[in-house]
């Protein structure tokens, strides 16, 4: 049973008919890639998974753990496990980097509660002194309001922010490299790296094609709402047809 698993899913955006089919596992422990030009449907792929309105996913299912998921709200997708970084980020720019990665604790008294309806075990997230080894500039910025940061640092304060949530089990990632200067871009791969290796499963929408390629196990290529391509990535990297759906 794969941690992931999408068959044969449909999603809308009114009535614009976006993912047309769409069918792809993430097995537990893996980077998955999940590529395409910009409109082929990777964000309204995630945004399905997530339960995020819109789009809405009017035929097919999700499936997380075993457990189908399509129809959940995105608070109840986020407790099940699976957690998003969004590529605009989101951060509370007034605030300082501390204070944001605090407002993803959530109260003891809410996660009894969540731990009693859908029975974590342990449902704690990363800690400060974690997330700070994993990305030293955070420490380093820590009583700095987050709006005054460079691109690649409110990245890593996004990234950050997320992993601080509990029972992180499925991190998924929108365009993470996007706008960053080539060794910030290292630096956010090393860390997903990073992040996979420590045993979270990761599934990554990046434009940057040879950093991801380079990252993923495995990468799906959307076109117009399907799937045209999957494989390993190096079946990847040496298909020759691909630069057809990759390039504008």
């Amino acid at each position: 049973m794969s941690l992931l698993e999408l068959e044969d899913v449909h999603s809308y955006y009114g009535h614009s008919h976006i993912l047309r089919g769409v069918s792809m596992e993430v097995e537990e422990g893996e980077i998955v890639s999940l590529l395409g030009r910009n409109g082929a449907g990777k964000t309204t792929t995630l945004r399905s998974i997530a339960g995020a309105e819109p789009p809405e996913v009017r035929s097919g299912h999700i499936q997380f753990n075993g457990t189908d998921i399509t129809d959940l709200e995105t608070e109840d997708v986020i407790m099940s496990g699976i957690a998003i970084v969004p590529e605009e980020r989101r951060l509370f720019s007034n605030l300082t980097v501390e204070e944001n990665l605090e407002l993803s604790r959530i109260s003891q008294n809410t996660w009894n509660t969540i731990r009693r309806k859908i029975g974590l075990s342990d449902p704690s997230g990363k800690s400060l002194d974690e997330l700070y080894e994993l990305f030293p500039v955070l420490e380093e910025r820590k009583e700095q309001q987050a709006g005054t940061l460079s691109g690649g640092e409110q990245q890593m304060l996004s990234i950050a922010r997320t992993l601080r949530l509990p029972n992180v089990e499925l991190l998924m990632l929108d365009e993470p490299s996007e706008g960053l200067a080539p060794q910030i871009v290292e630096t956010v791969m090393n860390a997903i790296e990073t992040i996979a290796a420590e045993g979270t499963t990761v599934l990554l929408i990046e434009q940057n094609v040879q950093a991801a390629l380079e990252l993923a196990d495995r990468g799906y290529v959307l076109d117009m709402g399907s799937i045209v391509y999957e494989g390993t990535a190096e079946e990847l990297r040496n298909e020759d047809d691909l630069d057809q759906y990759l390039t504008v």
